[in-house]
Parts: C-alpha cells; sequence; structure tokens
C-alpha cells in the first residue's frame, strides 16, 4: 500500500463543487447534516463513477491533512483516461499541489514529489507546483496530458493561471517528438505472433496523438476515441475498433493476435512522421519572470485560502 487506509468519510469543505464527474450521493442525518458514504466499495474498478470520485476525494482530504499541502489539481491518467481501460485496470490519479510558503524558503533540498498510494486499485501521485512550473516551461508531454484528461477529481480555481500559462509554454515540436518517441519504443514490445493489447494501443495512440500535434500545433486530446474520430483511415477502423472490443475484457497483461491491417498502418505512419516532426521548430521558451509571477500568485492565493 503506498499511503495509509481510509479512516472513514468526512464533508468535504471547500470541495464542494463535482466539475466533470458526478457527485457522489450523500444520506442526511435527522438535522440535516450531509453524512458521506462508505469511501470505499468492495472494488473500486466495479464501482460507480460517484463512488470512485468520492472515495479519490476521501484520499485527497487525507493527503492534505498528513502533508500540510493544497491540492490544485486531481485528475486520472493512463488507460482510464485514454478510454481503453480494462476491467483489471487501476486508477492512475495525478495531482498537482503546492505547499505553505515557508516550504519554499527552506536552504536544505526538499522533495518536490508525493508518492501517495500505490496499490491494485488506486495509484495517487503528482508534483509540486514548482516542478510542475518548471516542467511546463519545458513543454513537458505528461504535464499537459494531465491538463487535457477529460476525468477531473478537483480543481483549484487559483489553477487557472497554470493553465494559461501552460497554454505559453506548449511546444508542437516537443510534444510530437515525445509521441514519436513513445511509438517507436512500444512498437518494440509489439513483437512476436501475440502482441500485448495495452501496447498495440499504446502506439496507435502515440501516433494519432502526434499527427494530431503536427496538424494542429496545439495538445492531443486524451481520449483515443476523440483522435481516431479525427483522422484514422476507415480500412484501419474496423481492426481497431475489434482489438479495442477485446481490451475492454480482457486483463492488462493479455496478448492479441497479429492483425496485419494494424501492423501496416503502424509502419507506414510512423515513417511518415518521422520526416515531418524532425522539420518542428523549437519554439523559445517562456521567460522566468512570468513562471515566477504565476508561481508567487498561486502560492499567496493557497496562503490566503
Amino acid at each position: 500500500d503506498g499511503g495509509p487506509r481510509p479512516r472513514g468519510g468526512r464533508a468535504r469543505g471547500r470541495r464542494g463543487s463535482c466539475d466533470n464527474v458526478a457527485c457522489p450521493s450523500q444520506q442526511s442525518d435527522p438535522g440535516g447534516a450531509p453524512v458521506p458514504s462508505d469511501p470505499y466499495p468492495a472494488d473500486l474498478r466495479s464501482a460507480s463513477p460517484d463512488a470512485v470520485a468520492h472515495a479519490v476525494r476521501h484520499e485527497l482530504d487525507l493527503l492534505e491533512e498528513a502533508e500540510g499541502a493544497r491540492v490544485l489539481l486531481a485528475v486520472e491518467s493512463g488507460s482510464r483516461a485514454w478510454g481503453f481501460e480494462s476491467p483489471d485496470s487501476d486508477f492512475d490519479v495525478r495531482l498537482v499541489y503546492v505547499r505553505p510558503v515557508e516550504h519554499y524558503l527552506r536552504l536544505d533540498p526538499v522533495r518536490d514529489v508525493l508518492e501517495w498510494r500505490l496499490d491494485e486499485v488506486l495509484d495517487v501521485s503528482g508534483w509540486d507546483l514548482d516542478k510542475s512550473l518548471r516542467l511546463a516551461r519545458g513543454a513537458n508531454p505528461s504535464f499537459f496530458e494531465w491538463l487535457a484528461s477529460p476525468v477531473i477529481y478537483d480543481e483549484d480555481p487559483a489553477f487557472a493561471a497554470v493553465r494559461d500559462l501552460a497554454a505559453e509554454c506548449f511546444s508542437p515540436a516537443a510534444s510530437a517528438r515525445h509521441y514519436l518517441s513513445m511509438a517507436t519504443g512500444q512498437l518494440v514490445a509489439c513483437q512476436g505472433e501475440t502482441v500485448p493489447l495495452k501496447k498495440y494501443l499504446y502506439t496507435v495512440r502515440a501516433l494519432l496523438a502526434a499527427r494530431w500535434v503536427v496538424a494542429e500545433r496545439r495538445p492531443a486530446p486524451m481520449r483515443l476515441k476523440d483522435l481516431v474520430d479525427a483522422g484514422l483511415e476507415g480500412p484501419v477502423r474496423g481492426p481497431l475498433k475489434d482489438v479495442l472490443a477485446d481490451k475492454a475484457v480482457s486483463g492488462e497483461r493479455d496478448g492479441h493476435p497479429r492483425v496485419p491491417e494494424l501492423d501496416a498502418w503502424l509502419q507506414t505512419t510512423l515513417a511518415e512522421l518521422t520526416d515531418v516532426v524532425a522539420d518542428l521548430a523549437t519554439a523559445p521558451k517562456v521567460p522566468w519572470e512570468r513562471l515566477n509571477e504565476v508561481f508567487l500568485a498561486v502560492v499567496r492565493s493557497a496562503q490566503a485560502g
């Protein structure tokens, strides 16, 4: 287990809204006060989105209390955000958090990563605000994927300034090269007569994401369906649909017989994108003064709140 076990539900205070996910249902005691339900059903992987959201928010409360940190953003990442999870897929919850101002005035080095919980169902971890902003300046693709997640468990209003800054930092060249490198690495794992289902889908998504970035010059959407709808060739859609259907009822590590149409598309698309991406120019980075401005504003906002 990567974090403490839950100690029972409590009112969420400032997390009263439920943007992008359904609010967990609550009962009321005779006096009218809300009484949260048990934050953990028997298995979250078969639970409703309401129950999952409630359990994740419970973990955020525990994290904030134990770490003295404030969560600015909490999203779903990985296969559940990409839209091709298996029945046994875990929940990859990724955070951006901020600590009190005194934390950033220390002379001794301090960690800028929190690994809160890791088990077969919940994987909760994240980056400090200062690390997140440095990675945004470098156009870190993982950070931009968090920002594009379709499942947002929590977002502080102060985080809007970070989103605005990230839009200024985005680099089509860095993003496209990342996805191309990912696809190349995943293809190496797609050898033999049987291919791991998730490796097949990781490779398809990476190439479609690179194609999107090259064409649109903006971050790729998280969901594979959106990327497919935006430009996957018709003859490949049927075979891909079959692979997705198998993934939806298979284990995370299950394999799939090779699909010749998909194999041919992967090789052709990789070759085409390699030449195009190599010609993308790298834009100048956002000045540090701009990042410092946002960093201080968000830290002060958290302190005041």
